[in-house]
Formats: C-alpha cells, structure tokens, sequence
C-alpha cells in the first residue's frame, strides 16, 4: 500500500486522539461531559448530528446495495434521514425545553421508575449493537488498506475511538465530528471524477449497467421508503446519540437550525455513496476491474476496492480517512449515549444516590470503557449485513418509546400504565415480526409494532389515568 494514504489516515486517527485531549481540558462536570455544557451553536450542532447518523450504513451500506440490485434507490437510506431531519425539527424546541440529559431520564421524570428503567433497557441494548457495527465498517476499511487482518483492523479503532471519546465527553464527539463530516463528504465525492474518468464517462456507465438501475424505485418499494422514515423519525427522537445534541443546543433556535441544515447535509450526502456503487458496478461490467477483485471480502468492500485500483495516493488517504470518519463518528457517539444512560439513569437512580457530579461522570467513563470492549467483541465475531443490523437496532428503541416520549410533551393525560404498555408491547410485537420474517400486508415490522405502540399508549392511559394530570416533570436534584 502507498506510504502516503497510510500516513494520511494515521494522521487523521493521532489528530482524533488530539481532539480528545484537547476536549478533556474543557470538561468540569458531568454536564459538560454528557452534553457539552448545552453550549453547542447550530453550526457545531448541525456538523455533528449529520456526522452522526452518516455513518457505515449510509457509506459502505449504501455502496453495497447500490452496487447490488437497489441502483440509484439505495439513496433512500439516506434521504429518509434527511427528510426525518426536518421533521425533527418540529419537535426540537420541546426536546430542548425539557432540560434533561439522557432520554430515559425524561421518561423517569416524566412517568416514574419503571418506565425510565424499561426505556434504559430497551435503549442502551441498540447502542451496543450500533457501536459495533460502526467498529466493523472502520475496521473493514483499515483491514484492506494496511493488508492487516480484519482483527488487528477491529482492535485498533476500537481503541481509539473509545479513547478519544472517554477522555472529552461530547466536546471531543462534537469537536471530531465537526472535522469528520466534512471528511465524509468530500472524500468521497472526490472519489467520482476518479471513478468517471475511468468508465469514460456518466453516458458509458449508464450504458453499462442493467436497466432500470437509475429508477428511484429499483430496489425499493415506497412501503418500505415510508418505513424507513417513519423509523427514522421515530429513531432519531427516542435515540440518545441524537437528541443529546438537541438536547446540547445553547437555545430552542439553535436546536432547529441546527436539524434543519443537518437535513442539508443528508440530502446532498444521499447520492454520492449512491453513484459511487454504480459506477463500481459499471467497470467490473466494462472489463475495467476485475469483479474478484472488488469482492474478495464481500460486497461492502466495493468502494476501498474501487478506491486502491482507480485513484491516486492522495485521493485514496483522504476517501478512506472519510470513510473512516463516517463510521467513527457514529460509533463515539453511540458510545457516549450508553454510557451517559448507565452512569445518570442506573448508577445515580438505583446503585448511588447519593453520588456526586464527578463520581457520576466518573462511571459514566467506565461504562463506556466497558460498551467499547463489549461492542469490540462483537464486532470481532459478527460481520453480517451493516445496513440490516442497523434497521434492527433503529427500529427496536423506536418501537416502544416514541408515543410515550413525543405525546407526552403535548398531552397532560399521557399515564405511566399507558407509557410502560406501549413500550412492552411495541418493542415486543418489533422483535417477533423481526424475528419470524412475518409482513401482513406486505408491511414493513416497524409500521405494525407502531401502531400497537400507540393503541396501547391510548387504550392504558384512559384505562389507567395519572394521578395528576400535568406536562411537568418530577424536578432533578442538583449535584
């Protein structure tokens, strides 16, 4: 391999580790550990809520299926989330009003107990799972770049991702993602012209492909577009790694800027992994790369294939950096919401209450020093579909909360019976549809465990009310 890209992506991972450094000097409490200080502005909050649902699903994933039989539809996976964005930002100024840290905490103070311990459970479960899948999309870039094994590759963005993230909270996941998305998409959209000029143009890769690659609607249907949002939307609001930075925003205002222009970024991002599996496709049916070559480990190392066969050195460290960029972005932040979940919602509410600011933090840290080694492992033993185990891990957290949380900013009759049946039977009624490949009518699992989520919301809380029928929360004691 070039010594050049491999001291371009080196650089980029010592700069990461700088970052962390230079973040840890800034946090004082645990409140800056967990939500920056609620001092983000809508440029640092737009960079790295995009920085951070960018990631392997929507890189490697979306190469993957549009090299495959999705075409120009695997895009959706990234529009979903754009358009999700934008709905976001409705609801953001009720999120930031709550002044809460994590999301399980709203649902103990908004409900009781033993809904924030069932909405601890139900959330921190995903993120182990979302961490490691941005492990495996790193790793898998590292593996083929330094001729490493996948092990070695896993081992060390394990470390330095959970390094980088312990020592500066979400002042060093904001400060890095700020420098990744931009990383993400420019190193990947310089990859185009590259790619291009080899197929000898946008008309011989269009020539080159089967018919019908360029429909929206290829590999898609629109029930599973409208799914896609839907989880999304519903995702991204119960998701901590998401609404944290809501959450973290200086202000109601800046909390919608910053999903709108984060929508932006989704919109424009959508279609550059797209066209990059196309035009893949494209040259191994022109003869230009040997089709072996692009999948000797599988479909989703397409684009690093795609990158060392085609590219200049300098091209390739900086595409490769930004893939890298794309899934470490996510994986800190997924990191960072288990952890923050545990040390406020577990350790402060049932195994200390007495524990102070700094000991709160300090569990915090451990915990995600934990999930890191947790999510390594898995990372390390499972390699399976990027874009299906990311569907799962969204859908599960969305399925039983979402009601619960966005109905209860608005509806003073919303019970806890209500909120602790939506999120047993939602996520129940997810994993059985999940598990047994059952769609009646053809649906996506997600738009059914919805709607029994939302009935059972409904039906328990006219069955059982609330004692007191508010939209206040239980106040948090100070530390």
């Amino acid at each position: 391999m070039n010594v050049l890209v491999v001291a371009i992506v080196v650089i980029y991972l010592i700069a990461m580790l700088g970052i962390g450094y230079y973040s840890s000097k800034k946090v004082k409490s645990n409140e800056d550990f967990v939500l920056a200080g609620r001092r983000l502005g809508p440029i640092l909050l737009a960079g790295t809520l995009a920085a951070t649902e960018i990631g392997g699903g929507s890189s490697l994933g979306v190469v993957e299926k549009s090299y495959g039989s999705w075409g120009l539809s695997a895009s959706w996976y990234v529009i979903a989330m754009g358009i999700a964005f934008i709905i976001l930002s409705i609801f953001a100024p009720k999120l930031r009003r709550a002044e809460v840290k994590t999301v399980p905490e709203y649902f103990r103070r908004r409900y009781g107990k033993s809904s924030g311990l069932i909405t601890t459970l139900i959330m921190m479960i995903p993120l182990i799972g979302l961490t490691a899948v941005q492990f495996i999309a790193s790793a898998t870039i590292l593996s083929i770049m330094l001729g490493m094994s996948y092990a070695m590759a896993v081992t060390i963005v394990a470390i330095v991702v959970t390094i980088y993230a312990i020592m500066g909270g979400l002042w060093s996941v904001t400060l890095t993602d700020f420098v990744q998305v931009f990383l993400i998409v420019i190193g990947m959209a310089l990859a185009i012209p590259f790619s291009l000029s080899l197929a000898g143009g946008m008309n011989n890769v269009v020539a080159n492909v089967p018919k019908g690659t360029f429909n929206m609607f290829k590999g898609i249907s629109p029930s599973t577009i409208i799914a896609l949002i839907v989880m999304y939307i519903a995702s991204f609001s119960v998701g901590q790694e998401a609404v944290s930075r809501l959450y973290a925003a200086k202000d109601e205002k800046t909390a919608v800027q910053g999903s709108i222009i984060s929508a932006i970024i989704n919109l424009v991002f959508a279609f550059i992994p797209t066209i990059l599996g196309i035009i893949t496709l494209a040259l191994v049916n022109m003869g230009k790369i040997d089709n072996g070559i692009i999948l000797q480990g599988g479909a989703k190392y397409a684009l690093p294939y795609l990158a060392m066969n085609t590219m200049p050195a300098i091209v390739v460290g900086i595409l490769f950096a930004g893939i890298i960029s794309a899934t470490m972005s996510s994986a800190d932040s997924d990191l960072l919401g288990a952890g923050a979940i545990f040390g406020n919602e577990v350790y402060k509410v049932y195994l200390n209450k007495d524990a102070d600011n700094i000991n709160v933090m300090k569990v915090t840290k451990i915990t995600m020093a934990i999930i890191g080694i947790l999510a390594y492992l898995f990372a390390l033993f499972n390699t399976g579909s990027i874009i299906n185990v990311l569907m799962f891990a969204f859908s599960l957290r969305a399925a039983g909360a979402f009601f619960p949380y966005i109905i209860g900013l608005y509806w003073k009759k919303a019970s806890a019976a209500g909120t602790i049946a939506s999120l047993i039977l939602g996520s129940v009624a997810l994993i059985i549809l999940e598990r047994t490949g059952y769609q009646p009518l053809g649906l996506e699992p997600i738009l059914w465990a919805l709607p029994i989520s939302l009935i059972s919301f409904f039906a328990f809380s006219k069955l059982i009310p609330p004692a007191n029928e508010t939209l206040e929360m239980i106040p948090e004691e100070k530390n």
